[in-house]
């Protein structure tokens, strides 16, 4: 099925591509300036009280094998306690580990996706190859990433624990979140939209949390490209919802995000315990660590954000 009329409209309306020059390679990230980081350092850090928003990375994780090759974390040790230099002296333990840069909590990187032979800026998409990996926009580009972190935590704002599964979120759920938090979305600032479906993972189920599951309409993209916003992260494994709102359209909003509008997103971010800090302190806007570990070349990366209240 060839991407519809629809899809192409909200793209045209959503496009980045020159915005940052001809060379860019980060997007929206380029929102992030040093003023940006100067003001949320100095108005959204109140307490100190700070909050870990990454998964576990285990063996057990949240992926069930529906996407080929991305694997949970394969961890093995190749030394222990092994005295290197001889009897007697120092010994260290090593561990290597190999795992998908998908895998739990992390970050997509623009080169995730591709659309009529595009990637973001109008690159071509076989620029990604085996060989050089993605010589363009690869997860090493987004160099830092601290802004101001917004949580719009749309479960909340409902009233409900969970969004159901068949709940595609609106730019209107997410202006009812932001009634809640009390503060507006701006150019910056990253967005994490709370859904609540992580916690079926966090209890066990990891293939009920993979489907069906709520997460973003394809009307979202125009919202944050509106708002100015950095990059969006949530808390479900395809961070759009799915199976998707027009039939046979899959993953429309990652071509919209990542290609269009040049913006990372982020999945499998446990927004639980930033739900609950949010609410007792009356206050959604926090400074937000998520610096991508920098694989050259990747197309993806695990993040272990924390939020600073």
């Amino acid at each position: 099925m060839s991407l519809p009329a629809e899809f192409h409209d909200i793209a045209k309306r959503v496009n980045n591509w020159g915005r940052w020059g001809a060379d860019d390679e980060i997007g929206t990230l380029n929102l992030i300036t040093d003023e940006v980081v100067r003001t949320a350092a100095a108005t959204a850090v109140r307490t100190g009280r700070r909050i870990p928003l990454a998964l576990p990375l285990q063996q057990d994780g949240v992926q069930t094998g529906m996407i080929p090759g991305r694997v949970n974390p394969l961890h093995a040790m190749v030394q222990i306690n092994q005295e290197l230099f001889g009897p007697g002296t120092v010994a260290t333990s090593d561990d290597v580990v190999t795992l998908g840069l998908q895998t739990a909590t992390h970050w997509d990187a623009l080169t995730h996706a591709s659309h009529s032979g595009k990637i973001y800026n109008g690159r071509p998409a076989d620029t990604v190859t085996a060989q050089t990996r993605a010589r363009f926009s690869g997860i090493e580009k987004a160099r830092h990433i601290v802004s101001r972190g917004v949580l719009l935590d749309v479960a909340r704002a409902k009233g409900v624990d969970r969004l159901a599964g068949d709940h595609a979120v609106t730019p209107e759920d997410l202006e009812a979140a932001e009634e809640l938090a009390g503060t507006r979305v701006g150019g910056g600032d990253i967005v994490l939209v709370r859904t609540g479906q992580i916690q079926i993972y966090l209890a066990g189920d990891k293939h009920g949390y993979a489907y069906p599951s709520p997460g973003l309409s394809l009307r979202t993209p125009e919202w944050f490209h509106a708002r100015d916003v950095a990059a969006v992260a949530n808390d479900t494994l395809t961070f759009e919802i799915f199976p998707p709102e027009v039939e046979n359209l899959w993953l429309p909003v990652h071509a919209l995000d990542l290609v269009e509008l040049g913006m990372l997103q982020g999945q499998n971010w446990n927004l639980e315990e930033l739900s609950t800090a949010c609410a007792e302190e009356k206050r959604y806007a926090f400074l937000l660590s998520a610096t991508p570990e920098p694989f050259v070349g990747g197309t993806g990366s695990p993040v272990a954000p924390v939020a600073i209240l």
